[in-house]
């Protein structure tokens, strides 16, 4: 079987794009969402993306195919939010379990149809673990800045049931991303490597933080620097930066990182800014060209895309990344 350890050395491994960006094109209803299982739930759920592993899998099945046909390694997890924190908005933490089981298995069924297909070109599932929408180092309430809305051992509690149910799906790696507050992360590092301990198991483990705006720093104010000394603690697969920015303005933040550590780095940036609709308008060979320049400054050991970025886009960035060499790493 093959070894994502392995395989970081030798090429520069391709992420896929938006999960989000995907959905949006079925245009699914409210009674699409509820699926058979939930078609009487008491709240709303439709904008609940991860439950679609469970009420239309045929649609998560063909978006991961699709990634990867475009040139994709390793697909994510439809799990973003499948936590008992960020399904509380819905009601349904009970099904958090479910949730990330189905969405680790779909995945993974769908992988192992590409590699035996292509077996010189091994596919991987990486389990999507999302940054919660609550955070340990900031108050909600700009009243009373000591409140805190969560506690470091309820995001553990809930990130080492997220991390539990991804590995019994299948998972290959986990992908701690969309990092805005590091002391969430560490939450969920924490509760990962408690799952490893007790189970004997070694996984790899990818992290990847956000710089939120121009300031250059994530939410809860760290530097791309300050926020890998502060995970590097941990033995890590891959460390790098994701989401909010587009991928020129990432360049000065991966070049903190890359020329700081010894794990690999990745990037998955947006499509460009949003513009005044919300939508993310950089074509992929727009998105590819600026790709180029990670390429050129050997940045990079794992590539791929965020918001707005769609099959179309990781194939550009793909057939790039094809001739392109990988940043050396000792994994």
């Amino acid at each position: 079987m093959a070894n994502i350890r392995e395989e970081i050395k030798k090429r520069i491994l391709v992420l896929d794009g938006a999960m989000g960006t995907m959905i949006q094109q079925y245009k699914f209803t409210e009674e699409d969402y509820r699926g058979e299982q939930f078609k009487d739930w008491h709240v709303s759920v439709k904008g609940n993306n991860d439950m679609l592993s469970i009420t239309q899998p045929t649609a998560i099945k063909e978006i991961h195919a699709k990634y990867f046909e475009a040139g994709a390694d390793i697909a994510e997890t439809n799990t973003f939010s499948s936590t008992t924190i960020a399904m509380a908005d819905y009601e349904m933490e009970n099904y958090v379990y479910q949730l990330n089981y189905e969405s680790a298995k779909i995945a993974k069924e769908v992988a192992d149809e590409f590699t035996a297909k292509e077996p010189h070109k091994p596919r991987f599932v990486a389990g999507s673990i999302g940054p919660t929408n609550r955070t340990l180092s900031m108050s909600p309430d700009v009243n009373d800045p000591g409140f805190r809305a969560v506690t470091f051992d309820e995001l553990r509690i809930a990130y080492k049931q997220q991390t539990e149910a991804l590995l019994d799906g299948g998972v290959d790696v986990l992908l701690v991303e969309t990092v805005f507050d590091t002391l969430n992360a560490k939450a969920a590092l924490f509760a990962i490597e408690e799952v490893k301990a007790e189970r004997g198991i070694d996984v790899p483990v990818m992290l990847s933080g956000t710089i939120t705006d121009a300031s250059g720093r994530t939410l809860s104010g760290q530097t791309a620097e300050a926020f890998l000394i502060s995970v590097s603690h941990i033995p890590l697969l891959s460390v790098g930066l994701n989401c909010a920015l587009g991928a020129d303005a990432l360049v000065p933040h991966l070049e903190a990182i890359a020329s700081n550590t010894q794990y690999g780095v990745s990037a998955h940036p947006n499509a460009g800014l949003p513009n005044a609709f919300g939508e993310y308008d950089e074509s992929p060979s727009q998105m590819a060209s600026q790709i180029q320049g990670y390429f050129d400054k050997n940045l990079i050991n794992i590539i791929g895309g965020c918001c707005g970025t769609t099959p179309a886009h990781i194939k550009a960035i793909a057939d790039i990344a094809a001739v392109a060499e990988p940043r050396k790493v000792i994994a």
